[in-house]
């Protein structure tokens, strides 16, 4: 039997590790560490880094073949995963000992200029992307990027639009507002006449114009008779200035009684929550009520009344009375 000295010479030993050599495989004792962390040398990583790469260019050449079968492509594709992962590990190494920086974020692209998907994370390879489970996740991808572009030309057409569009110059030449004064008079008088029939009313007196607001009686109406006279600037300003110096007098003259009543009440002791300024106050109060309650009947006058709010011993007892109820019931039960 040879000696392993001798086995090492022959010539098919020597072929054999120089075609494992060629193929990356190396011997026992020269093998790529299963931790990239554990090599320290930036050569030996910049090296193991090309076998990687070498490896890779094999597996992706193999997935290629039509006689694999569809469980083998799964095999080589998984394997071309895993050594891209390992090939991430080395790189980081390297840049760890100082080394290039061979891990740039470019992204793969089609035919047509977009993203592959399926490029960050789990990649496929060749006849892997044509498998049954795979070719409708690229499907479904093309599909929803189609409805999309579908939908973003849709709504485009009704964007960076004028004020045409929103209805804002739908006043501007009157016509609307012609219309829609004409349909509110002929809505007037429908009405107007409604309640006429409902009430036993004549149907013979004229129909009275709408009574429109301050905005609307400056609109250009058309009217028979002649327009009152317009009261002069001057008069309406004067009238003012007047009316300002009446409540100016007014406030100085019942500014000194209201500070008095506060005092006068403190002095007494019977202050109250809510203090009625004067009789006449409760008074025009009544007569509203009273009022009220003759349109309504089914409400009596006292019905109408602001309520009355208790005085402050009022609250200060009925707190008091609670208070007494929890100290009995904490200490006694119920």
């Amino acid at each position: 039997m040879a000696r392993n000295e001798e086995k090492a010479q022959s010539m098919l030993y020597r072929f054999r590790e120089a075609q494992a050599a060629e193929l990356g495989l190396g011997t026992r004792a020269d093998r790529r560490p299963k931790m990239a962390s554990a090599c320290k040398s930036l050569r030996e990583c910049e090296r193991w880094r090309g076998e990687i790469l070498r490896e890779l260019s094999r597996k992706v050449s193999k997935i290629q073949d039509a006689g694999l079968t569809d469980y083998e492509v799964r095999d080589v594709n998984d394997e071309i995963n895993k050594l891209m992962r390992e090939k991430r590990h080395w790189e980081n190494q390297i840049i760890a000992l100082g080394g290039a920086n061979y891990r740039r974020n470019v992204a793969m692209l089609d035919d047509d200029g977009k993203e592959v998907p399926g490029t960050k994370g789990y990649k496929y390879f060749g006849r892997a992307k044509d498998l049954p489970g795979v070719r409708e996740l690229f499907q479904s991808k093309k599909q929803e990027e189609e409805e999309e572009n579908q939908a973003l030309a849709f709504y485009k057409k009704f964007t960076n639009q004028g004020p045409a569009y929103f209805g804002d110059l739908d006043e501007a030449d009157g016509k609307l507002l012609e219309y829609e004064r004409q349909a509110e008079e002929e809505e007037w008088r429908d009405e107007y006449t409604t309640v006429r029939e409902t009430l036993n009313l004549p149907l013979d007196d004229p129909i009275p114009p709408i009574p429109r607001g301050s905005s609307a009686s400056s609109s250009p109406l058309p009217s028979n008779g002649p327009s009152p006279p317009q009261p002069p600037v001057n008069a309406k300003r004067k009238a003012q200035e007047e009316d300002i110096e009446m409540d100016t007098v007014d406030a100085e003259e019942t500014a000194p009684d209201q500070a008095k009543r506060p005092r006068k009440a403190e002095s007494d002791g019977t202050a109250k929550a809510d203090v009625i300024p004067s009789n006449g106050g409760a008074d025009s109060i009544r007569t509203h009520a009273n009022a009220a309650a003759a349109y309504l009947g089914f409400l009596s006058p006292e019905d109408l009344m602001p309520p009355t709010l208790p005085t402050r011993e009022e609250m200060e007892g009925v707190l008091l009375a609670l208070r007494k109820q929890a100290l009995v019931e904490e200490y006694f039960g119920e």
